[in-house]
Formats: C-alpha cells, structure tokens, sequence
C-alpha cells in the first residue's frame, strides 16, 4: 500500500494540484550565475499558476530530506530559476515579467506552503525587487526590475545599514571620486546571501553621513559570506553574515539615496517595509497551510491502514471511498484550526488588497491612506503569526504517536517539528504587543503609523 501523496494545498482547497517531482536534482550543485535563465515567463500569460503549484509539489516531495541536510539552497535556487520565479516576482513593469502584488503574495504562499525557507528567500527578494521604483527620480541608472527580470537574479540584502554590535558592525560607503565608493563593513542578513546572485544593501556614506543603497556581485573576492549554522527554523532560507573588505562599488552600482529627515520622507516609499511585513505573513501563513493539510493527509492514511490492517506495505493506494476518522474530538480539532486558518486568510487578503492599491497610488499615496495600510499591516501580523504558532504546535498532536514516523513502515517520519520551528524563527523577532498598542492608538485616537524607510 502506498502512502498517499502529500499536499501542499490549504486544508480547505480542493486537492487539485497536478503533476509528480521529476527525475532526482543534484542535491548540492550551485546556483547557475551565467545570465541565461531558462523560462522567462510573463506575468499575464496565465501559466504562473500552474509553474507555482508543479514547483511546490516538487520542493514538497523532499522538503523533510533537505530540511534535516540543512545544505546551503543551492539546488533550490536552481529550481526556482528553473522555473522563472526570480523574473516573476519583481515589480510589475514594462518588462513584461513582472507579477502584480495580489499574484506575488499568492505565489510566496503556495511555495512556503511546500518549504517555509524557500518562500521567505522570495519574499525577501520580491521586496528588493521594488527598490528603485520606491526610490523614484532619486534613484540611480540601474533601473533594478527590469535588470532583475531579464537576468533572473535572486536578491537579497536589506535596507538598514547595520548596528554597532558585534554581530552587525555596520556598512560604511567611502567616497572614492567620480561617484565610486569603497564599501566595508560586516552585518548579518535574515535571508538569501549565501545563494543571492546580487545583494542590495545600505550603508553609510563616511563624509556625509547619508543612507545609501548599493548593488553588489556577492562573488566579488572581497566579499566573505558566512553561513549561519544550526539554525533552529528556516534552515535553508540562506541566512548569514556577510563582510565586505574595500570593495568598489562603481556610480552605477548606486541605487540611490534615503532621505535623512524623517519628515522629508513621502508615503509612498514608506510601504517598502510593510511589504516586506506582509510577504512574510503570507510566508507563515503558508507554512500553517501546509502543515495542517499535511496532517490532514497523515490522518487519512493512518484511518485508512485501521480500516485496512491487512493490505500489504506496497500496493494500490486506499480508495478515496476509505471511511475516515468520525472520532468527534479529532472532527472538532480540525473544524477549528481549519477555521483559523480561514480567518487569518481573510484578514491577510484584506491587508494584502490594501497594499496593493497602496501601491498603484505610488507618489499619489497620501499620509492617511498609508496610516490605514500600516495598521490593517500590524492586524495580519498579530493574527496570522498567532495562528500559525497555534496550527504548527497542535497538529502534532493530531497524528497518532504511534503511526506518525511512517504509518506503512516505509520510510522516515513525517517531520511535524519543522512547521513549527519554521514559523517560530519567522515570529521571534515580531512584537505583538508593540502591534497591538500601534492599533489600538489608531483606532482609539485616530494617530498616523510613523512614516519609516526602515523596517
């Protein structure tokens, strides 16, 4: 009897995702850096649907396997780039490639429903894929979405120039002439550095003081990228620390500059930060989809084997007729995560749809209408990060203990535990208090979020 197949579905969305995991990748093989990717694919042609679901059942196939490898994402890269995703999900634009906001939030979700650190590695670089257009007329030459979809590069990187601890030392920029610096410094970054084909970070310019945003060839030989290692969740989400020892950044590496009075800062580039925000909503939300419908799917096979002690290990699969669990406590179990995961869904989308009109306003984005999107924001946060922490920790307590390394006795266990510490590493850092008060202050007293380029 074989094990049925593992959905990477929400628990409430029909099981209609197609196609098997093809032939065995190389399972540690670099990322292809040479320029050509294959299958560019254009937002609008209807195919991203179908390229997103056959990819996550391709990364849902050995997600257990490489999650407890915990290599570099080499080969995961590989397959995104495969199949376009890098291209698809930067900012929509003339290039032709670029996915509008609602698909980009979609796409992350379905993908981080199969593997938590492969959506966060995208959600991460769809952000940065919006830097120059945050930017505006201030912006560098590089005009970094259309580079990005026509190269395929993964981003990676982060706008803030780093602390004075240890750990984050900082980037310094020093001017070189003719518009050229000199970069230096050491900081850690959350997601994507040891894969990124191109890193997009700030720092501080040494004579002036400003925040500047630069481009950079992470294969530079001055650039010394170190792993984060025994990473408690997101184990391959490409973490680590990343240290420039006087690397020349060239005029048209520079993205650009921040303002650096807080209160010359339009709304519009403000939403950089919520975006990123919510992308890695929909990353934990996902992995809560993921993780209940996995145990959905174990469920089903562990009722199905009680119902069919007798069949052998190998051998058709249990008919979809099988009778299924009709114990009430497991029926009111999942009734209620499963409600949960709908109501956070509905405050994420609701969040989500304000975001992207948000972002149609572009400069036209008055201080208001971003207050209201910052708030409905901080709501999906505190929601959804609360539910998923509740969905991952209690559908391991809806496997049977029993069954639950392998209820065919034909391979390892199902990993219940990376859900959960997935979607831990992704909420640590998240204070729902500060959340809640930033609400509440909203809406008892009407006050405006803090306009901030920083996250």
């Amino acid at each position: 009897m074989s094990t049925p197949k593992k959905s990477t579905r929400p628990p409430f969305a029909p099981a209609d995702r197609p196609g098997d995991r093809p032939a065995d990748r190389p399972g540690d093989r670099p990322a292809d850096r040479s320029g050509d990717r294959p299958a560019e694919r254009r937002a609008d042609d209807g195919i991203w649907l179908r390229v997103t679901r056959e990819l996550a059942d391709d990364l849902a196939a050995d997600a257990i396997a490489r999650d407890r490898a915990g290599k570099a994402p080499f080969d995961e890269v590989a397959r995104l780039q495969e199949a376009g995703l890098p291209a698809l999900l930067t900012a929509p634009g003339p290039h032709g490639r670029g996915a509008d906001w609602r698909s980009a939030c979609a796409v992350i979700r379905e993908i981080s429903a199969a593997d938590g650190s492969v959506g966060e590695l995208l959600a991460h670089h769809s952000v940065l894929s919006w830097t120059t257009r945050f930017l505006g007329p201030a912006a560098g030459p590089l005009d970094l979405d259309a580079r990005t979809a026509e190269k395929g590069w993964l981003l990676a990187g982060a706008v803030e120039p780093g602390g004075p601890d240890a750990d984050r030392a900082g980037l310094a920029l020093t001017p070189a002439g003719g518009g050229a610096y000199v970069l230096d410094g050491r900081r850690a970054f959350a997601s994507g550095v040891t894969v990124a084909d191109r890193l997009v970070v700030g720092a501080r310019c040494t004579e002036t003081g400003d925040l500047l945003l630069v481009l950079v060839d992470p294969a530079h030989p001055a650039v010394f990228t170190d792993p984060f290692p025994d990473r408690v969740g997101q184990r391959l989400a490409g973490a680590g620390t990343v240290t420039f020892d006087k690397v020349t950044v060239a005029p048209g590496q520079v993205l650009g500059a921040l303002p650096r009075d807080e209160h010359a800062v339009a709304p519009y580039p403000t939403l950089a930060p919520l975006a990123l925000r919510l992308l890695l909503v929909h990353v934990g939300l996902g992995i809560a989809e993921g993780a209940l419908a996995e145990a959905r799917d174990m469920s089903r096979a562990s009722q199905a084997v009680a119902h069919h002690p007798g069949a052998p290990a190998s051998g058709p699969s249990v008919p979809a007729s099988a009778p299924l669990g009709d114990d009430p406590y497991l029926l009111r179990s999942y009734g209620e995560l499963a409600t949960a995961a709908h109501t956070a869904a509905a405050v994420v989308d609701r969040a989500t749809d304000a975001l992207a009109r948000g972002l149609l306003a572009g400069p036209l984005l008055d201080v208001e209408e971003r207050s209201d999107i910052a708030v409905l924001v901080a709501a999906a946060e505190t929601v959804a990060n609360r539910v998923a922490l509740d969905i991952t920790t209690r559908v391991l307590q809806l496997v049977d203990p029993a069954t639950a390394a392998d209820p065919y006795g034909t391979g390892p266990g199902p990993g219940f535990d990376r859900f959960w510490r997935n979607v831990r590493a992704l909420t640590a850092a998240v204070p729902p208090d500060h959340r809640l008060r930033d609400i509440g202050d909203h809406y008892l007293n009407g006050t405006h979020a803090r306009l901030t380029l920083l996250a």
